[in-house]
């Protein structure tokens, strides 16, 4: 099988992450986000898009969001680069969808599946160490002792981006934007649903036979 591109769709919450790692590790591709493109290209020249800066790092240190045409370009360069690609966090919205549709052809486009009350157990349950920081998840990776923390023994508190009322609105945020996408894909007979909801392993198992299904 030669290095397949792969699309991963999924709520916050819905263990992209995870199943990201995984498919790095096992089919040898990159793991493409939007965050770390625009990181790595933050001097990329942009001045042939005439618009009011010359590079995404400008967006960036004014605090701007960057717009639809610098992301594209930014992706753009990112796919081009890579050997095979799992892409997580693009397309957030129907336009980008139609561009990333013109640039690549994707092999197979995954959708992780999680019902809204399990997405906000997920978001909620993080717990962080307020002294040497770190997590823990009061369902999957809890501390042996409520409250205190394994490494340190400081207190484990809940961080602000984490509460209910925020991890709801980032849910209802991602499927307004998102489920057009969903759609997009859904239509085109192209789209693979895949239970979120199982354990992480069983997730993997039917990912992988997802991807070694539809890839060339």
């Amino acid at each position: 099988m030669s290095s397949p591109n792969i699309l991963l769709l999924g709520a916050p919450g819905a263990g992209k992450g995870t199943q990201s790692r995984r498919l790095t590790e096992s089919f040898g591709v990159e793991h493409v986000t939007t965050g770390d493109a625009l990181r790595e290209n933050k001097g990329m020249d942009i001045s042939h898009l005439d618009l009011e800066y010359a590079t995404p790092g400008e967006y960036m240190d004014a605090g701007e969001l960057v717009p639809d045409p610098v992301v594209n370009e930014i992706v753009k360069t990112a796919l081009q680069e890579a050997d095979g690609y799992v892409l997580d966090g693009y397309p957030r919205n129907e336009s980008q969808t139609e561009y990333l549709d013109s640039i690549t052809d994707l092999d197979v486009v995954l959708y992780l599946d999680v019902g809204d009350e399990e997405l906000v157990r997920r978001l909620t349950g993080r717990r962080v160490c307020e002294d040497c920081g770190a997590t823990y998840h009061v369902d999957f990776d809890p501390p042996e002792e409520e409250g205190v923390c394994d490494e340190c023994g400081g207190d484990l508190y809940q961080r602000e981006d984490d509460t209910e009322e925020t991890a709801r609105e980032r849910i209802n945020v991602y499927e307004e934007n998102t489920e057009p996408v969903v759609e997009y894909f859904r239509e085109k007979g192209v789209l693979v649903e895949v239970d979120g909801e199982q354990a992480p392993d069983d997730v993997w198992a039917d990912v992988k036979d997802a991807v070694e299904a539809n890839a060339n």
